[in-house]
């Protein structure tokens, strides 16, 4: 029996049998509308999988949706992440692995309890202290229960094939028991322990907080900013400086420091061993101007001799790198601002007052004493709380730590030694230098919301002897305390910490809380440690270190043996995504558009919710006016997707341009364009086909197949290396460019000449059917929505439709394809003459090629299917005589004539004018830009974003130049 082509991929997809039988009655094309309307397809949410393979890896493929907080809605960068992890996941099931991914959502301590307490505020007037612990608490699981419906809304609204039945919440009652026990074994080997420590405090939310919840303003000079409990704006930007005098001398050691009321804390002034300017002052002591107190001048080699005056204040209680020197030198600490931001009673005729009050009376006083040597404006980083917007002070308090050493140490040796694979490997210098100095994490929170430490203050009623102990419950604690304090069960008394824990000491938990453990759960032992840990590189040292640390020393094996870090989502402009900005789109904006006037609705909605302040909800406001003065249009899903994926998600920063999402919804209406072309000519041809082989097909058929077949591999290598941009386009440029654009015009000929030729016919429309049928399949991890669409339309040949993931071709001809590519150059010639001066058959233009190239002889008629001339004359040899005027092309081994009409010359003469006016003003443009980008400022103070749509207006500039002066050529021959 002859093999069909379609038989051919068949025979390697398991896709169906004979082409000639089996045929379907009802028509194909009456299933599909005529243009793709996204809003008619996204409904398939938590619908069966359509596109997968029988289960065939005993490999289990494991992954953890990163929970989104609970404080608010999904923004693109969730969307990212989301999109990331679930094209892998449907490539995987695609291939008949089993694949588990584990949805969820965090309760977000901070962050919940803040919104939570604004929009009690605004509502009711009344505070958390006025509800109480337990009532408070209820009002926020109320509000919780509400939030975690709408953000699951939002997920399923991306078209994700996560296993709901697996979904958690960190504050439920089993990752509470899972969180208890990581404490209750960290603090018994030891690693958990409690101490007076330096940390970042909100006065704002009277807590410490971590980290990442301390953003970094930077500032160039004198900068007013809101700070919560004060009138009036604060000015930071200062660089104060007030001299110290020398014990027992009128000599004078001047200091500067940004923070001039934190003097009232200083233990002594530093300068640099080597510092010949201050070296006779080492070991001699200061007076200190507002207390009886001496403070002694320390060297050591941590000060900068350039800076400032290179001697330097020391305020332990209030700034670590001091709090190291005090360390080193064994200093003491002097506490000067309390939980609330005022400062301390010992502070003399300062006490009481708010910090930057006392900063404006210290400044006074130390004028008037004669010793303020002036200010200066400064670029400085002024810490904040996201969540309060609180300026950060550094404060010590008591606070239960976690020892990092050791297990940073174990997370380094992971990486070094392949254990754990960094993707992109550039992270590795990031993760070590992080790890190698990372400080104690502080994991207790002064909050409601959260997991309560399991801690006790256990005390023997008899001897008042004490001790921490850290249990599950009362009961425990008291049989652990009855032991140590050497007593009987009854006369122990215990209190709980009143603290909570850092959320992320439970995130870090959850590769492994999400299976069971503690318990040793089935599923713990077949899907544990994951596959694949994918999230934002903004919380690589948050997260996915303390998740590597806490998961080798809880359960002895990584989490996780690789990590993928993307990006940050920011503007088309580079700009990271921010209210403040306005250039904030929610994904469902971009899936199903949004006007302008819905836009600011959402705006106030998260306004009266008590999201964003008013400040916040009028820069947005601006912003959005400006970002999306016509709302969004819509996109839908699949091109959202496409969009996230068409950029290098491996790079700092990902721009995102919600004019691509409209491009890649043109994307998606051209495939579904080709399908409806296919299907209607199927329905037409079906009861005609005839069998053809492989052997039967034209260049052109094997030239596509064979691009498809390359396009399969590099699709395949893409996802394997999660390099989706490179796959993304690859398929783009298989389906827009050569499928469409070229294989399917070349087609057009033989199927309308099917009463003739039906093999060629046949031959085609398999050809075109074999296209569509692979290339949405590789399609379908990226776009799943329109690919099943239009995939489970085609003609079906047997009962089992294959819709796994297309295994690799063995189709490819370098050679034909380099033949092609040649062709396509004169193809491009051609057009560029049409384009450029808008000629075509009814201007009378006549073309004619003269080449030495065999493949272009032999396949002439592929140049007039492309290029829409109804008759091109073709040559041999490298030039011909022509008379008359004409226009002039070249590419390779052809040259390119289109003959002209007298009349149509007159038209280029009399477009000439206008012309060189377009000319002289793309000219003085280009000018512009060149001028611009060769300033020694450019390369300097540009961001690389900037830098990039920069360069491509001035290639753009440059291309249209060069068309405008070759007509000026031609016209002025």
């Amino acid at each position: 029996m002859k093999l069909t082509i379609y038989n051919a991929i068949l025979h390697k997809t398991n896709y169906g049998a004979s082409f000639c039988r089996h045929h379907q009655t009802a028509s194909h094309l009456s299933k599909l509308d005529k243009a793709y309307v996204p809003h008619k397809l996204d409904t398939y949410a938590g619908k069966e999988r359509y596109f997968k393979a029988k289960t065939n890896r005993s490999e289990p493929f494991t992954m953890i949706l990163p929970p989104p907080n609970i404080t608010g809605t999904l923004h693109l960068g969730h969307a990212l992440t989301a999109t990331i992890q679930d094209t892998i996941i449907r490539w995987k099931q695609m291939q008949g692995t089993e694949t588990v991914w584990v949805p969820g959502v965090d309760h977000a301590g901070i962050a919940t309890q803040t919104v939570v307490e604004k929009l009690l505020w605004k509502t009711t007037g009344q505070t958390r202290h006025d509800l109480g612990r337990e009532e408070f608490l209820k009002k926020i699981h109320e509000w919780k229960n509400e939030n975690t419906r709408a953000i699951t809304e939002q997920l399923k609204r991306l078209e994700l094939s996560l296993n709901w039945d697996r979904e958690i919440f960190t504050l439920d009652e089993e990752r509470s028991k899972a969180v208890n026990e990581a404490f209750v074994r960290l603090f018994d080997k030891g690693l958990i322990y409690r101490a007076n420590a330096l940390v970042n405090w909100s006065c704002t939310l009277k807590s410490a907080i971590s980290d990442i919840e301390v953003e970094d303003l930077s500032i160039t000079g004198p900068t007013e900013l809101n700070v919560p409990g004060y009138e009036r704006p604060v000015e930071f930007g200062y660089l104060d400086r007030f001299a110290y005098l020398v014990d027992g001398t009128d000599e004078e050691i001047i200091v500067s420091t940004t923070r001039l009321e934190t003097m009232l804390g200083d233990v002594a002034v530093a300068v640099h061993p080597n510092d010949e300017r201050y070296s006779k002052f080492i070991g001699k002591f200061l007076r200190h101007p507002f207390r009886n107190d001496r403070i002694p001048v320390i060297a050591d080699s941590f000060v900068d001799r350039d800076f400032g005056t290179g001697a330097v204040k020391i305020t332990p209680a209030h700034d670590f790198a001091d709090f190291d020197v005090a360390r080193r030198h064994s200093l003491r600490h002097l506490s000067i601002i309390d939980e609330s931001g005022r400062t301390t009673d010992g502070c003399g005729p300062f006490s009481g007052l708010p910090r930057f009050e006392a900063r404006l009376k210290v400044a006074e006083e130390l004028t008037r004493l004669g010793r303020f040597r002036g200010r200066r404006r400064h670029a400085m980083v002024v810490p904040v709380c996201s969540r309060s917007k609180d300026v950060v002070e550094y404060l010590i308090r008591p606070q239960w730590f976690l020892r990092c050493d050791a297990m940073a140490a174990e997370a380094v040796r992971c990486v070094k030694e392949g254990r754990l694979v960094l993707v992109p490997e550039g992270l590795r210098k990031d993760w070590f230098d992080w790890l190698e100095h990372v400080r104690d994490w502080c994991v207790s929170r002064q909050l409601w919301w959260g997991h309560r430490i399991p801690v006790y203050r256990c005390t023997n009623t008899r001897n008042g002897e004490t001790a921490w102990i850290a249990a599950q419950d009362e009961a425990s604690a008291s049989d652990k305390a009855s032991m140590k304090l050497n007593c009987a069960r009854e006369n122990v008394e215990l209190q709980q910490d009143e603290d909570v824990l850092d959320t992320w000491f439970s995130s870090a938990l959850h590769p492994f809380s999400a299976f069971g453990w503690p318990a040793e759960t089935e599923d713990l032992s077949k899907f544990y440690p994951l596959s694949l840990m994918e999230t934002g590189r903004d919380i690589m040292f948050f997260w996915a270190a303390r998740m590597v640390m806490l998961g080798v020393a809880l359960t002895g094996r990584l989490p996780f043996g690789r990590l993928l870090l993307h990006g940050i989502v920011c503007d088309a402009h580079g700009r990271k995504m921010s209210k403040s900005l306005g250039n904030v789109v929610a994904p469902e904006e971009i899936i199903d558009g949004i006007t302008s006037d819905e836009m600011k609705s959402k705006l106030e909605l998260n306004y009266n919710k008590g999201f964003i302040s008013k400040e916040e909800f009028d820069r947005s406001l601006r912003g959005q006016r400006k970002m999306f003065p016509k709302g969004v249009p819509e996109c839908g899903i699949d091109a959202l997707r496409f969009t996230l994926l068409s950029h290098d998600i491996k790079k700092r920063f990902v721009n995102f341009d919600v004019s691509e999402c409209h491009v890649n919804k043109l994307f998606c209406n051209k495939i579904w364009q080709s399908t409806r072309f296919a299907l209607s000519w199927y329905d037409e041809l079906r009861d005609r086909l005839v069998p053809v082989g492989y052997e039967d097909s034209s260049s052109t058929d094997r030239w596509i197949l064979s691009k498809l077949s390359g396009m399969i591999d590099r699709v395949s290598l893409g996802l394997e290396n999660c390099d989706f941009c490179a796959a993304a386009k690859a398929l783009k440029q298989f389906l827009y460019y050569e499928f469409c654009d070229v294989y399917l015009e070349t087609s057009k000929r033989g199927l309308r000449n099917s009463e003739g030729d039906i093999k060629t016919a046949s031959v085609n429309l398999w050809t075109i059917l074999t296209c569509l049928d692979t290339s949405l399949r590789c399609l379908a991890p990226f776009m799943p929505v329109v690919s099943r669409h239009l995939h489970s339309r085609l003609p079906s040949y047997d009962r089992q439709r294959n819709t796994g993931f297309p295994e690799r071709l063995n189709w490819s001809d370098d050679k034909l394809e380099e033949q092609m590519d040649e062709l396509m150059d004169v193809v491009v010639a051609v057009r560029r003459l049409k384009n450029v001066f808008n000629v075509n058959v009814h201007s009378g233009a006549e073309v004619c090629l003269a080449t030495t190239f065999d493949f272009l002889l032999a396949n002439s008629r592929l140049i007039e299917d492309l290029t829409g001339f109804r008759r091109i004359d073709v040559v041999e040899g490298s030039n011909v005589q022509l008379s008359g005027d004409f226009l002039t092309d070249r590419s390779r081994n052809t040259s390119v004539y289109v003959k002209i009409t007298k009349d149509f010359k007159k038209t280029l003469t009399l477009d000439l004018e206008k012309v060189l006016v377009k000319k002289a003003k793309v000219e003085k443009e280009l000018d512009r830009f060149r001028k611009m980008m060769g300033h020694e400022n450019y390369s300097i103070k540009t961001d690389e974003a900037r830098k990039l749509l920069d360069s491509k207006r001035m290639a753009a500039l440059e291309e249209q130049l060069s068309r405008l002066e070759y007509f000026r050529i031609v016209a002025e021959r």
